[in-house]
């Protein structure tokens, strides 16, 4: 079955440097038909993101600007893996850096493709439990991050009134916390 879902890469072309992001230009040959489609691919290193609890069990969250929706939005410290870093050292820095937070315990939560129709690369989620506050922020040109700790009732709240939105965030939060239970709301 999968051989009948598999296109053929004809070729490929670089297209724009949007900074974090490139665009790629592939052109594939239709599995079932006798047509050839030029498809948009963004590609990116991977990037990372972290559920921080600290010893009390509060979830160490982020809040800032984004140009995208044009508005602040509440999220999981994460960023992007920089050439010649791990995941883990990515995720290590980056709680650093966004929140001024580090050290605990560190497990793995796995890894989801943000949006595989048209991205490259992958997000890898990490727990770190019993995080402390050891340093200030030291936050790159382009950042200005509010750092809240949220209870899980408060992570919970805030998905279910939508002032937590961040997919990525949510996913990784969900591989800790049992957040399917939400309640659901009607439509009429």
């Amino acid at each position: 079955m999968e051989d009948q879902l598999e296109w053929q890469k004809l070729r490929s072309e670089s297209g724009p440097d949007l900074g974090i992001l490139n665009v790629r230009f592939d052109w594939l040959k239709h599995p079932t038909e006798d047509r050839t489609l030029k498809r948009l691919v963004l590609e990116s290193v991977d990037w990372i993101n972290v559920v921080a609890l600290t010893e009390d069990g509060q979830s160490v969250m982020v809040e800032q600007y984004r140009f995208g929706v044009g508005s602040c939005t509440l999220e999981t410290p994460g960023g992007m893996v920089d050439s010649g870093e791990t995941p883990l050292q990515a995720a290590q820095r980056e709680l650093k850096e966004e929140t001024g937070y580090s050290g605990g315990r560190w497990k793995s939560l796995g890894a989801v493709q943000p949006n595989p129709a048209i991205h490259s690369h992958l997000c890898h989620h990490f727990l770190a439990e019993g995080v402390t506050k050891n340093d200030s922020q030291d936050l790159g040109q382009g950042e200005a991050i509010a750092v809240h700790l949220y209870t899980i009732d408060q992570v919970r709240s805030a998905i279910v009134d939508g002032s937590l939105r961040h997919v990525l965030a949510i996913s990784a939060l969900s591989r800790v916390f049992d957040l399917w239970t939400l309640p659901f709301v009607e439509i009429e």
